[in-house]
């Protein structure tokens, strides 16, 4: 069976495939490994899938027919991400605990209300429920035994116990946080593709410390070129070229970068990654410039077909807002581009239906596919020019977005830029509230 999922595997078939009715199993790889319990042989599964509105992910599970002993984790399928991601949602209905979780074995869990929080661990696939449920389960393992040894440690953990319980009882809402510095971590949007007013993510720069641990190597941020040389700035001609890891497959892969100057705007960098020995393509746009004195919103009423061609640099702090459509992402989400508003809305398609092979599987829900598949159709119609008079509103709090205005340098009547004074929130997370910038020769 293992030889012939192989052969599939080696004659074109995807790496992460679909689930379909048309198949009776899965097809799942089996492998013959050590048993750490017996040290017998064991059997291992892996099965190879991808997770709605996120990534590839590795679902593993071994048995020994000999000992009995089973174990079974999740690994991201995946590089580690440029950022950490942070979840907290609030859990107000018995709907909640059956929220989708992907708990890598980097990510902290939390429940602030109880003061309990789970040190990273092997990686899982579970819900909400489940992540209390091996709570329960780690708590009660040598309960029998301390109950004799130490009664008032085994009363305190006896009681907590019961705290737990009541979470899935649902007598009183509670927030779970989902911390994990490799970026990899997921907490199920059930409302998909509208935004979650129950949750909020937010991706961060991580520490060296964090770095450290994920094993990351700092030397070769080190050695990325700089985008000046000796004070002077690179011309705007000049296209550097250098060579880099490529962040799937590991294999050497050129990386270009290029300075470009947006009229009306500002300087940006445009880094683009072609890997020869595995395909793999990425592009990235950072602003040239630092992080401005004000947020920034532009919203733009799409009234023509023609505004499908206006030039788009989302940087990767900005968040996207189509409010007729009651549509808004989270900041981070599709990362930095530079592009069209039409290569904006068919990026946004793709984020939600065509990288989500469960969303043509046995795994998927009616209700979600009607939902992603009418807002797709909508969002195609823009890209058409049948649906006029929406707003395509960038909103990034660190002032690096653009939109062109085809009328400049005179105001653009179907545009309104404001500036805004930001948050404490999202100075937080541009980590702009612990930035020392005065005095800073003493610290």
């Amino acid at each position: 069976m293992a030889d012939e999922q192989q052969e599939s595997t080696i004659e074109g078939a995807p790496l992460f495939r679909d689930i379909t009715c048309d198949e009776s199993t899965p097809e799942i790889t089996e492998i013959e490994s050590f048993c750490v319990n017996c040290e017998d042989q064991g059997t291992t599964r892996l099965f190879l899938t991808r997770i709605p509105f996120f990534r590839e992910v590795i679902v593993s599970s071994f048995t020994c027919d000999h000992c009995g002993y089973r174990n079974a984790e999740l690994q991201p399928g995946g590089r580690i991400q440029d950022r950490g991601v942070r979840y907290e949602v609030l859990i107000k209905h018995k709907e909640d605990l059956n929220r989708q979780v992907v708990q890598t074995n980097f990510a902290t869990v939390s429940i602030p209300e109880l003061e309990f929080e789970s040190p990273p661990n092997k990686g899982v696939l579970t819900t909400v429920e489940g992540i209390i449920q091996r709570a329960v389960e780690g708590l009660n393992q040598d309960q029998v035994l301390r109950r004799i040894q130490y009664p008032d440690i085994a009363a305190q953990i006896d009681a907590f116990v019961e705290k737990l319980e009541k979470l899935r009882e649902m007598k009183e809402p509670f927030k779970l946080v989902v911390d994990d510095p490799s970026g990899n971590s997921f907490v199920e949007n059930p409302h998909a593709p509208k935004r979650d007013k129950e949750m909020t993510v937010t991706h961060y720069t991580r520490s060296k410390e964090q770095n450290e641990h994920l094993g990351l190597n700092e030397e070769e941020t080190e050695e990325t070129p700089d985008i000046a040389k000796n004070g002077e700035a690179v011309s705007n001609d000049e296209v550097m070229e250098f060579r880099s890891n490529c962040p799937n497959c590991q294999a050497p892969s050129d990386t270009k970068m290029k300075m470009v100057n947006i009229p009306h705007f500002k300087e940006v960098v445009i880094m683009a990654t072609n890997c020869d020995a595995c395909g793999y393509r990425d592009t990235e746009v950072k602003g040239g410039g630092a992080i401005e004195a004000k947020g920034r919103k532009i919203s733009l009423k799409i009234t023509d077909p023609s505004d499908m061609s206006r030039d788009v640099l989302k940087s990767e702090t900005c968040s996207i807002l189509i409010p007729e459509l009651d549509f808004e992402t989270e900041m981070g989400t599709l990362g930095g581009k530079f592009t069209t508003v039409e290569g904006l809305l068919c990026d946004i398609q793709g984020q939600l239906k065509d990288s989500n092979p469960f969303f043509h599987g046995d795994s998927s829900q009616p209700g979600m596919v009607n939902k992603i598949t009418g807002f797709c159709e909508k969002l195609q119609k823009i890209v058409t020019g049948e649906l006029m008079g929406v707003h395509l509103v960038l909103d990034d709090p660190a002032g690096n977005s653009y939109l062109q205005n085809v009328y400049a340098p005179d105001p653009d009547p179907e545009m309104e830029v404001v500036e805004y004074e930001r948050t404490f929130d999202q100075n937080e997370t541009l980590g702009l509230n612990d930035m020392k910038t005065e005095n800073y020769e003493s610290t």
